[in-house]
This record gives structure tokens, C-alpha cells and sequence, in this order.
């Protein structure tokens, strides 16, 4: 039986004079396509509509010299030489395909069989590192301080002999926190051990020069940087020492690494996102960072609201906020025409608290009244104030603004 709601009216939302509804502040779980993108990829749909994998006619030839020049639009987002990206369906398979590939090489030259991963790392890596636990391998999940952060002190304290393999995210999906990945990467260089880094949230985001990182392997994804969905890329480093496994099986493409005819139209558009964004990175961060804080700055004085992660070193488009509850529940709920989610785009469809700030230490009730703000290329002044506005006036029926 349900039980019965409150006789409190529900709020009245202010007045969005100008502003065109839902404001949309989830580009953390998916970008729009840029136009001049989404342009480039419709002629490879039509026009130029090649198989890059055949040689001997003009269409195949052109299909081919626009999947190198996407190859070298991502490399050069990232510092990384063309020939080291492998095109993947995502960065779920990116990160299988580091993952399960590299893991598996190293255990069979007998080199170990431990692994090193943190506890608020993406579903992709959590549930990849889960299936090389049934298969063998043993794996150190490191828990974060209260700020999201894990230290190099905790991270060298965990690695063993046969430490083979570590994966530490860049950028955290929910909270925006920046793992200390120039750090970690000098550890694990010290020491040998094959380092990946998925770095889907810090694409386009943060400046990333593998030429300085000691980093073996990173993952990318399209649709979080203004591109499509259904691409992505895993670099891999040139190392003699590093061989991966291929995870599907067929002609070989990719060097070997990952099989199947190239989406040309879709990696296309992720060469044009990436290009994209190393234009736009310099001026975007500081303005979006501008709206960030200052939505922020409205909230912060709301009682019993807490901000979810490290103030400082945090990427600019991400705001996670735990609010107190209301009487007709979590905030994120009672902002209509407002899209924002609970936590990451993997977990929405679950009815648990995130797990993210429950290993952070946030209490189930604060992780269950957590709302993730996040800011992209499109977000207004107007939409953040409206914002402001519009949590201030739902909290305040319960007399908490």
C-alpha cells in the first residue's frame, strides 16, 4: 500500500522567462552530437559509404585515408603517436580489451596474476576485474579518503611481486575528482607493472600528453566529447614488453587487436569531436568552471547540503551535491524540466544508493539525496541561475532554504 503524501502543496517552480525547458545539465552521461560533426559523419553514410578495408578501388582508398586522419585527430588530442590508437565499440570495450588482454599475456609469460583497481572506478572496470577474479587472478580494490582521492602512499602499499597490473580512472564518472595519474604512472613504471587509465571523463576536458605520462594504456569513448555513440579508442602504448590479447576473434584488424569492419561514418565523427574539443579546450574549461562554481555558490548556503568530492582537484564541468531530502523525495526528482541524474549513466536504472559515495563514506540517506550537475558546451547563465532558483524554492516547502 502506497503510503499517503503530505498535504504540502508541492512548489511552484520560479519563472523561466527566455529559457528553452528541459535544461539539460547531464553531459556527463552523454553529449549532443556537434553539428559540424554530425555533418562530416552523414556524407561517410551517403557519399563516400567505402569499406576501409578494401584497397583495390577509390571508394574503399577513400574510406581508409578518412579513418587514418580520424586516428590521427585523436592521437593528437592526447599526445600519442597515430599508430598507438585501436578503434573500439567504446570505452566499455576499451577497457575490456586492455584489461582482459594485457592480463591475461602477462599471467602467461608467469609473470603474476595480482591486479590493482580502485572501488569507485567505472562499472566497465569493476565488473572486467570481477571476471578475472573468477578466472584466476586476485585483485586489491583500494578505497578513496572521504574526497574521492586515493594517495600514492596507499596506492604503492598495495602493489606486491607479482603485481602485473593496475587500472585507475582519470576522471570519476559522479564526482569529477582527479586521480594523481602523472603519480601513479611513475609507480608503476618503477616497478614494471602495465598501467591503464580510463580516461573517458577527462577527454576534451583536462590536457593530456602521453608523451609525458607513464601510462601503457588509456580508454576513450566519442559521445562524451560531442561526437557519437557506439565508437571509441583504447591507445596502447609501443612497448616490446606489452602484448595484448584480442577479445573478438575474425580478420584481424586493428594490428590484431580487435576484429570487424570500421565504422567509418562513426570514427569519423570521433576524429572531428576530438579536433573539436583541442580548440575549444582552452576557452571552455574556464567558462564552464565560471558556471560551475557559480552554481555552487547558490547552493552552498542551504542547510544540510554537502558538496560530494575534492573542491580542488576536480574537473570544471562536474558538480555532485547531497541534498536533504524532501517531502516528496530526492531533489533531482522535483526539478522539472531540469535533467540531471542521481550518479552515472550505468547505475541510473538501479534503486541503490551509489556505490561511488558509499566507498567515499557518504551515509546511504546522503548517497540516496545526491544529485551529479553536469555543465557542457551549451549550459546558459540563465539555466544556473533558473537552477539556484528552482532547488532553493523545492527545499524551501520544508523549510530548508
Amino acid at each position: 500500500m502506497n503510503a499517503r503524501l503530505p498535504d504540502t502543496p508541492r512548489p511552484r517552480l520560479p519563472p523561466a522567462a527566455g529559457l528553452t525547458f528541459p535544461i539539460y545539465l547531464d553531459y556527463g552521461a552523454t553529449t549532443p552530437v556537434a553539428p559540424d560533426v554530425a555533418r562530416i559523419m552523414c556524407d561517410f553514410l551517403t557519399d563516400k559509404f567505402g569499406n576501409a578495408a578494401s584497397s583495390s578501388h577509390s571508394f574503399g582508398q577513400e574510406a581508409r585515408r578518412a579513418v587514418e586522419q580520424a586516428r590521427a585527430q585523436v592521437a593528437a588530442l592526447i599526445g600519442a603517436q597515430d599508430d598507438e590508437i585501436v578503434w573500439t565499440s567504446g570505452a566499455t570495450e576499451s577497457n575490456n580489451l586492455a584489461l582482459k588482454g594485457a592480463a591475461t599475456v602477462l599471467a602467461r609469460q608467469g609473470r603474476g596474476r595480482h591486479l590493482v583497481t580502485v572501488a569507485t572506478e567505472h562499472k566497465a572496470v569493476l565488473d572486467t576485474m570481477r571476471t578475472l577474479e573468477r578466472a584466476g587472478f586476485e585483485v586489491t580494490f583500494l578505497v578513496p579518503g572521504a574526497d574521492g582521492l586515493i594517495t600514492v602512499e596507499q596506492f604503492r602499499a598495495a602493489l606486491r611481486p607479482d603485481t602485473i597490473l593496475a587500472s585507475v580512472m582519470y576522471v570519476n564518472n559522479e564526482i569529477g575528482v582527479i586521480q594523481p595519474i602523472a603519480d601513479l604512472g611513475e609507480v608503476c613504471a618503477e616497478r614494471g607493472i602495465v598501467f591503464h587509465v580510463d580516461a573517458v571523463q577527462a577527454a576534451g576536458k583536462l590536457p593530456i600528453d602521453l608523451r609525458q605520462l607513464k601510462v601503457d594504456l588509456m580508454s576513450f569513448s566519442a559521445h562524451k566529447v560531442y561526437g557519437p555513440k557506439g565508437i571509441g579508442a583504447l591507445y596502447v602504448r609501443h612497448h616490446p614488453g606489452l602484448k595484448l590479447e584480442a577479445q573478438i576473434d575474425g580478420g584481424g584488424h586493428e594490428n590484431g587487436m580487435r576484429s570487424g569492419t570500421l565504422a567509418t561514418h562513426q570514427i569519423v565523427g570521433m576524429g572531428a569531436a576530438f579536433a573539436l574539443a583541442q580548440r575549444l579546450m582552452a576557452s571552455e574549461g574556464p567558462r564552464i568552471a565560471a558556471l560551475r562554481d557559480r552554481l555552487w555558490a547558490g547552493l552552498a548556503d542551504l542547510p544540510g547540503v554537502q558538496r560530494n568530492g575534492c573542491a580542488r582537484q576536480r574537473v570544471p564541468h562536474n558538480l555532485n551535491v547531497s541534498f536533504p531530502p524532501t517531502r516528496y523525495g530526492p531533489l533531482g526528482s522535483q526539478l522539472l524540466g531540469v535533467a540531471v541524474s542521481a550518479g552515472s549513466a550505468c547505475n541510473s536504472a538501479a534503486s541503490a544508493p551509489s556505490f561511488v559515495l558509499l566507498a567515499i563514506g557518504r551515509t546511504p540517506e546522503v548517497a540516496a539525496n545526491a544529485v551529479r550537475f553536469s555543465l557542457g558546451r551549451d549550459t546558459t547563465e540563465a539555466e544556473i541561475d533558473y537552477v539556484i532558483a528552482a532547488a532553493r524554492q523545492v527545499l524551501a516547502v520544508d523549510g530548508l532554504s
